[in-house]
C-alpha cells in the first residue's frame, strides 16, 4: 500500500520542537511545504515527469557540500540545533559543513534560551545517534561552535582551556584530549556506550584550581558526580552511566597496570564487578585504550596493559568457590578463601608477564 501525504505547513505557537500548528490542505503549495523543512539539501522534490524541484538551492548546496537552512524560520526549531550537529557528523566523511550563516541562527537559537524548551530524552536520542555515526567528534564541535554544549552539557564545555602536563599531552588542551580519545573510541569501537565513557573520562580536570595546573591530583574522583549529574540531566542509559563511572574512576589505574601492585588490581577487579560483567570489562579496557592513544602523537601506541590486566582477570576467572564449600568454608569465609587464591594467581602473573618495550 502507498501512503500520500498532503504538502503542509507549520506555525510556530509555542515553545521548543513541538510548539507548532500544522495546516495541511490542497491550497497548500509544494514551495511552501518545502519552505518549512530545516536544510536547503533536505527541501528538494521529484515531479512527475523526473525533474527536480528546487526552490531553495538545494542542488547548489548539495555539489558545494553545505548543510544550509532554508529560511529564517529555522530559528522556530531548536531541535534542529542537534540535528544540523548530527548531520554535520553523518556527512563529514563526504566533506559537507554547516554554512556560516546557519551556525549565527543556531547560535541565536541558544542565546534565546530555546534549547531549555527540549526535553532530556530528545536531547540524549540526538546525541545517542551522534554517537553511531563515524565523526561524534564532529557533533561536539559543532555544539560548541555554536554554543549549544556549554548549556547542554557545561562540565565537558569547560575543558577546552584547561591545559595538562605536555610530556604525557602533547596537545595540552583537555577538551582537545577528549576530542582525540573519542576518535579513537571511534577507531576501536562501534558501542556508542565506550564513546560515551571517552567524553566523560576527564571531566574532573574541570575542577582543578587554577593554581594547580596543568596537575590535576584526584581528577578521577573529583568527576564522578560530573558523570552522574549528566547521566541524571540527560536520563542516559544505566549501561552508559555503569561504564562511564568505572572509566572516570579507574583510567590511571589502567594506563600504570605494571606499576601496581597485585592487592590492587585485585581490588579493583572487585570494584568494576568484572566476575559478573566480563564484557564491562571489556569494554573498560578499550576505552582506557582509547584515552591513552587520544593524544598527539601517541595514536598507533601499542597498550599492552590493557593485555596484562585481560590475562589476570581471565586466570583468575578459573577460581571456583566449590573447593572451598567442599571444605566446609562459610559466607566471608570462602569470599576471603577464592580472593586469597585470586591474589597467589595475580603476583604470580606479574612475575611471569613480559612488558613489551614501548
Amino acid at each position: 500500500m502507498d501512503e500520500y501525504a498532503l504538502a503542509r505547513t507549520e506555525k510556530k505557537q509555542g515553545h521548543g520542537y513541538q510548539g507548532f500548528v500544522c495546516h495541511a490542505s490542497p491550497d497548500v503549495s509544494l514551495v511552501d511545504d518545502l519552505k518549512r523543512r530545516d536544510l536547503t539539501v533536505n527541501a528538494m522534490a521529484k515531479g512527475p515527469d523526473g525533474k527536480i524541484i528546487d526552490p531553495y538551492g538545494g542542488q547548489k548546496d548539495l555539489q558545494a557540500k553545505v548543510l544550509r537552512h532554508v529560511s529564517p524560520a529555522f530559528v522556530e526549531d531548536p531541535l534542529r540545533v542537534l540535528r544540523v550537529a548530527r548531520f554535520a557528523a553523518r556527512y563529514a566523511d563526504y566533506g559537507f559543513s554547516v554554512a556560516p550563516e546557519t551556525m549565527n541562527l543556531m547560535a541565536d537559537i541558544v542565546e534565546q534560551n530555546e534549547l531549555e524548551n527540549l526535553s532530556s530524552e530528545r536531547i540524549f536520542k540526538e546525541f545517542d545517534r551522534s554517537l553511531t555515526e563515524n565523526h561524534p567528534d564532529i557533533f561536539v564541535q559543532v555544539l560548541k561552535d555554536c554554543g549549544a554544549l556549554e548549556r547542554i552539557w557545561p562540565s565537558l564545555d569547560k575543558l577546552w582551556g584547561i591545559p595538562n602536563p605536555a610530556k604525557w599531552h602533547p596537545e595540552i588542551c583537555s577538551g582537545i584530549h577528549t576530542i582525540m580519545v573519542l576518535q579513537r573510541a571511534v577507531v576501536l569501537s562501534d558501542k556508542p556506550s565506550i564513546r560515551f565513557a571517552a567524553l566523560c573520562h576527564d571531566l574532573g580536570k574541570g575542577l582543578t584550581e587554577e593554581n594547580h595546573w596543568p596537575s590535576h591530583h584526584g581528577h578521577e574522583s573529583a568527576g564522578l558526580p560530573l558523570v552522574k549529574e549528566i547521566c541524571k540531566k540527560l536520563k542516559v542509559p544505566k549501561s552508559y552511566e555503569h561504564l562511564a563511572l568505572q572509566v572516570c574512576q579507574y583510567h590511571l589505574h589502567c594506563h600504570k597496570a605494571f606499576e601496581l601492585n597485585p592487592k590492587t588490581i585485585l581490588k579493583m577487579f572487585n570494584s568494576l564487578d568484572v566476575w559478573r560483567k566480563p564484557e564491562m570489562f571489556s569494554d573498560f579496557l578499550i576505552a582506557n585504550k582509547a584515552d591513552f592513544q587520544g593524544r598527539t602523537g601517541f595514536e598507533e601506541r601499542p597498550y599492552p596493559q590493557a593485555d596484562y590486566l585481560l590475562e589476570g582477570f581471565h586466570a583468575c576467572q578459573q577460581v571456583s568457590a566449590k573447593p572451598y564449600v567442599d571444605q566446609g568454608l562459610k559466607g566471608k569465609e570462602i569470599k576471603d578463601a577464592m580472593n586469597e587464591e585470586k591474589l597467589a594467581i595475580l603476583t604470580g602473573h606479574k612475575t611471569k608477564f613480559t612488558v613489551p618495550t614501548i
